[in-house]
């Protein structure tokens, strides 16, 4: 069992919500990155997903895109993104997922990729862009480096798809609430909840739900119906607004801390 799936164990047994915050690694910069993730894991994240930059991020919105750009400029590649999970895990044992393009495990190669993933202590991959069809020996190397693939369901996703999908999936699966690209909304799609309860006759794997969820009153709204829920371009956007301030992982992280209590009242 690894720490993603050890730690959606140990929220069901304490009857909890996860959360699952995203950050665009080395945005603004690797340091920064790294003492982001430590100040989420005191804050109570169950999940941090980095995104590795990529020129060409089609499942993300504008704000997303804007993070990956910021990592480029700042030097941040798939080895030094590594190396930053490696410094991470010398302090904390938070479960962390890679949100990847296949283009970039291709161009390292698979198997390279992902044992050297393992080896630096990541807990899972979300490749955006590689549907389950073409992902047999993706699938097998993963099993055999202990990582868990996570794979995304969305609203337009039809039954048939779902039932393929969803058995192949481990530590959970991420159910994208709504149809686009990433970013923040004012209101939390209505179908959440019919969603979810079909996900669930095809698995028993926790959901968690994200794309739109921007604050904390959307965050209980939303885990109601899932497991766990997902912010990214909400807490993205802060990281973008503060920069290189010295303000930045405090205040960020005390948004993220936010939306941990309004998962956990009491």
């Amino acid at each position: 069992m690894n720490r993603i799936e050890q730690r959606f164990a140990d929220l069901r047994g304490r009857g909890q919500k996860g959360l699952v915050i995203y950050i665009g690694a080395g945005d603004p910069d690797l340091e920064a990155t790294r003492q982001l993730a430590l100040a989420f894991d005191r804050a109570g994240v169950d999940v941090l997903e980095l995104g590795v930059p990529f020129s060409d991020p089609l499942a993300d919105g504008i704000v997303n895109q804007l993070a990956a750009q910021r990592g480029l400029e700042s030097g941040t590649t798939p080895a030094r993104v590594l190396e930053t999970v490696s410094a991470i895990r010398r302090d904390s044992q938070v479960p962390l997922v890679l949100y990847i393009y296949f283009n970039l495990l291709h161009r390292v190669g698979v198997r390279e990729f992902i044992a050297a993933a393992a080896k630096a202590g990541v807990d899972g991959l979300l490749v955006l862009d590689l549907p389950p069809e073409e992902s047999e020996n993706y699938e097998a190397l993963m099993s055999e480096f202990g990582l868990c693939p996570i794979y995304l369901i969305a609203p337009t996703t039809p039954e048939s798809r779902i039932a393929v999908i969803a058995p192949r999936a481990r530590g959970f699966i991420y159910y994208v609430s709504r149809e686009g690209v990433t970013g923040m909304q004012a209101k939390v799609s209505d179908t959440i909840g019919d969603m979810t309860s079909r996900i669930r006759t095809h698995s028993s794997l926790p959901i968690a739900v994200g794309f739109g969820i921007s604050n904390a009153e959307q965050a209980r709204q939303v885990a109601a119906s899932a497991e766990a829920i997902v912010v990214g371009s909400a807490v993205v956007n802060r990281i973008a607004e503060l920069g290189r301030s010295p303000e930045l992982v405090p205040r960020v992280g005390g948004f993220v801390a936010e939306l941990a209590a309004a998962l956990r009242p009491g």
